[in-house]
């Protein structure tokens, strides 16, 4: 469910990101409504809404209630896919990759130190790449291909 909130989330500030300097039908100069983007990104605008309200309190979108639709916050040069990624996640999370608890007996508990270290370095690594990837960086990316 976390990868595709994120997908959507992105998506969502990528609209936002090349809406923000022209002028598209149901935005006006960067602020859409929910139910603008939801039509874009194929979903309901109902989750539209809530991830909005993630990515707000995150304080990467400003968002008006309302017909007031939302904005990005800071340029997109200065959001990271990292913060999108932190934007969707409690603080009191579950790792991106984790560990099976039913284990039992040394060899077993052996292995989940090994699998607890390995599974900490994948998420790390993943967590770098998302923080050298900015919006700026996607809309590049769109704007090339």
């Amino acid at each position: 469910m976390v990868p595709a909130r994120f997908a959507v989330a992105t998506h969502i500030l990528l609209l936002l990101a090349t809406a923000q300097d022209k002028e598209v039908p149901g935005s006006r100069g960067g602020i859409a409504t929910s139910v603008w983007l939801a039509e874009r990104v194929h979903t309901n605008s109902v989750v539209v809404r809530r991830l909005s309200g993630r990515l707000a309190r995150a304080g990467l979108l400003h968002v008006r209630r309302g017909s007031g639709g939302a904005a990005l916050a800071r340029p997109p040069e200065a959001i990271t896919l990292e913060d999108v990624w932190l934007a969707l996640h409690d603080a009191h999370r579950q790792p991106l990759l984790p560990l099976h608890a039913g284990a039992s007996g040394s060899a077993a508990e052996g292995a989940q130190t090994v699998l607890a270290g390995a599974f900490a370095q994948v998420e790390a690594a993943f967590r770098a790449g998302l923080r050298n990837l900015t919006l700026h960086d996607l809309v590049g990316r769109m704007n090339a291909g």
